[in-house]
């Protein structure tokens, strides 16, 4: 599956990227995700449909204040979670209703969360 952009009101989601003109490295480095093949790993996981993230963006600069990841299950469900940037706990809370309206609608599969899937 292709990435797919969500519009979230005040927030934008999108693909992780780490391009000539976004690099959502340094900001993924301020939540401790400090891998550098991890953008390459979730656009992966897009293709083989294993997992789905957004990075969580203020739209006038696309910069990443947050990241949304989905994990679909054989048994219909998917487990949902997230993480913010300081300060930036109302942009998760918002992207994980959208995207949680996203998994139902779209996917047709139950959310749920992270901590309470099987």
């Amino acid at each position: 599956m292709e990435p797919i952009e969500i519009n979230a009101g005040a927030w934008y989601l999108r693909a992780l990227r780490a391009d000539r003109r976004i690099d959502d490295r340094p900001a993924l480095a301020d939540g401790g995700v400090t891998d550098p093949d991890y953008v390459a790993t979730r656009s992966a996981q897009w293709a083989d449909e294993s997992h789905f993230s957004w990075a969580v963006c203020v739209p006038t600069t696309a910069e990443l204040v947050a990241e949304i990841g989905v994990t679909p299950s054989p048994d219909g469900t998917a487990a949902v979670s997230g993480w913010a940037r300081t300060g930036f706990d109302d942009a998760l809370a918002t992207g994980l209703e959208s995207v949680t309206r996203f998994v139902a609608g779209a996917l047709g599969l139950t959310p749920v969360p992270a901590s309470d899937s099987p």
